[in-house]
């Protein structure tokens, strides 16, 4: 899992209209005189599923609202209801928090070791990731997580008001990863060169592989700047997030981060690396 795409869990954040549809769901299948184990068995999903749904941590998919609708009566009040449910598809449920955030920073700093940010990602290399990482999505699940990280990547623009203030800090080793191939670290180099040229709100440094002191070496870390001046840092990692507020670890995320800074290549150093590792495929 990274930067926010669901992961092996795959379900939605918890919502009103997800609760109030599971809600519904429970009340005509107990109206039924139905367990769960044997309305899952009328509607072929486990009585886990069905439990799922009715707690509102799951987005039914049609086949269940349908075969729901047939054993509860035809009533249409499940196909009314399934019209008016939301989320926010191909974003994990611990990520949505930070990515409202995100949608107002005035200022955004991001620090990663693992892979490329999802910011500055292209499509390929959003599909390697999301390749890469049992298990395996679907073709529907793949496109919808390409697109969401896709989406986002109308935040660096400078048309904002305010625009938003990157600084972005990538360990070398992400990219000579090679993640997806030649062909897809070949756009991606391409891609990150066309940011830098168009995006004067974007700054990018890249650590290099050799760096005897290193201020990241607990992993990556996300600081941005509200509006209202307040500052929020979020770390990730297998299966889990953590939003953070608290000011003495604000301060010392700051500390890290003002570090990492002095410790990278330069912006121009790093354009210049960047043009090298791109002639040399």
């Amino acid at each position: 899992m990274v930067d926010g795409l669901v992961g092996t869990g795959g379900e939605p954040e918890s919502s009103d209209s997800l609760r109030t549809f599971g809600a519904v769901v429970q009340a005509l299948r107990e109206h039924a005189g139905l367990s769960r184990e044997e309305f899952g068995a009328l509607v072929r999903f486990s009585k886990h599923t069905v439990a799922s749904v009715e707690q509102g941590r799951r987005m039914p998919d049609e086949d269940f609202v349908e075969r729901a609708e047939a054993v509860l009566g035809n009533t249409g009040a499940l196909r009314k209801a399934a019209r008016h449910l939301g989320r926010q598809p191909g974003l994990a449920a611990w990520f949505r928090h930070w990515a409202r955030l995100e949608a107002v920073a005035i200022s955004l700093y991001t620090y990663e070791c693992r892979v490329m940010p999802g910011l500055l990602q292209t499509a390929a290399y959003a599909r390697a990731v999301s390749l890469s990482v049992p298990p395996i999505p679907d073709e529907e699940e793949l496109n919808e997580r390409v697109a969401a990280r896709l989406a986002r990547q109308e935040l660096l623009s400078t048309r904002r008001k305010p625009p938003c203030a990157f600084s972005f800090i990538i360990e070398q080793a992400v990219l000579e990863r090679h993640t997806g191939g030649e062909e897809v670290t070949r756009e991606l180099l391409d891609h990150l060169l066309e940011v830098i040229d168009q995006h004067w709100n974007v700054e990018i440094q890249i650590m290099p592989l050799r760096q005897p002191v290193h201020a990241g070496l607990d992993g990556p870390l996300q600081l941005l700047e509200t509006p209202e001046n307040q500052w929020f840092g979020y770390s990730e990692g297998q299966e889990n997030s953590r939003l953070i507020s608290n000011p003495k670890e604000i301060s010392l995320l700051h500390q890290r981060y003002a570090k990492l800074r002095s410790q990278a290549l330069t912006p121009e150093d790093s354009r210049g690396l960047l043009e090298r590792m791109r002639g040399a495929l």
